[in-house]
């Protein structure tokens, strides 16, 4: 009796995707096609929280094809938790991650399968070799990001990453037992180790539909991917107190200097008031960048689940 084929699980996060999934679906369908004799596939969908058609859409893909697994979450949770999701769904030997509007194209993976299935590699990565299309500022700020990322952490991540990819289970297994509630995904696959194989693509458009990253919820994503593999900013923190404190001592030398040799008090106003309006907003930005470590440990300690599913079939 022959051993089974491998099984490749493919989870794919879906947010209001209703236009671009039938479109990887039939590119799905095709790569199945491509594998047949070799790998066993499944393809495991999950729906966060979406507000239109896309759970019709997966009902009807699964009604008409065995392969097609899927979560609904009870909400929308962020791309983070349904990527934890899919993970923890998946059964395969190996695990694919990528996005629905085909911007991370299926006919990369089976080269990316043969790469890690050589047992040369744990994981088969891409990365945009240009950001051709997308806006010159946003591309700018990927790029500062990624700089300042391996300048401040322990978590190398390649500029223009993608969290395309394809895994082994041992590697799969140890990106899922890492179980804290503020996830960045990047820091994550990179923070595990193991042997990378990076595949290098030209930027894709999306099939159908429109992002859902606008330029403010990407700069939000990147302080999360910051705290969550550094503690630089509190360095910074640090630093400012003790130069701001240096410098009141200094200041309060001039002053004391000024009044003996000029006797009045009342001259430099301004300047003074100046110096305690930026020392308060140095202040401020120091408090703030603490209270962003502390809501994360609050949020760490409430031990709640990072979703909720309200669906899962089969």
């Amino acid at each position: 009796m022959k051993p089974p084929l491998p099984l490749l699980s493919l989870v794919v996060p879906c947010y209001n995707e209703e236009e671009a999934l039938p479109i990887l679906y039939e590119e799905l369908t095709a790569l199945a096609f491509s594998l047949e004799g070799r790998y066993r596939l499944e393809f495991v969908f999950v729906d966060d929280g979406s507000s239109d058609g896309t759970l019709d859409t997966l009902a009807a893909l699964l009604a008409q094809d065995s392969r097609v697994r899927y979560l609904s979450f009870s909400r929308n949770f962020g791309k983070e938790a349904a990527l934890l999701a899919g993970l923890r769904a998946s059964r395969g030997d190996y695990v694919g991650v990528l996005d629905a509007d085909l911007q991370d194209p299926p006919s990369l993976i089976p080269e990316m399968l043969d790469a890690v299935a050589s047992g040369q590699w744990d994981c088969a990565a891409t990365k945009r070799s240009t950001r051709k299309g997308e806006p010159f500022v946003r591309s700018l700020f990927a790029h500062a990001f990624y700089r300042l990322m391996n300048r401040i952490s322990d978590a190398h991540i390649v500029d223009g990453a993608r969290d395309f990819r394809i895994m082994n289970r041992v590697m799969t297994d140890a990106v899922l037992s890492m179980p804290e509630y503020n996830r960045f995904s990047k820091g994550l696959f990179s923070w595990v180790g193991f042997r990378t194989r990076w595949f290098e693509y030209d930027n894709v458009p999306r099939s159908a539909g429109t992002t859902k990253w606008s330029f403010f919820k990407l700069v939000a994503y990147s302080f999360e991917g910051i705290s969550a593999f550094s503690t630089f900013p509190l360095a910074i923190a640090s630093a400012f107190g003790m130069l701001f404190c240096l410098a009141a001592f200094v200041m309060i030398a001039v002053v004391i200097v000024k009044t003996l040799i000029w006797g009045d008090p009342v001259a430099g106003y301004p300047s003074m008031m100046s110096v305690i309006l930026f020392m308060g907003g140095i202040q401020l930005f120091t408090i703030g960048i603490l209270g962003q470590y502390l809501a994360k440990t609050y949020l760490e300690s409430k031990k709640r689940p990072p979703y909720v599913v309200r669906e899962e079939k089969p």
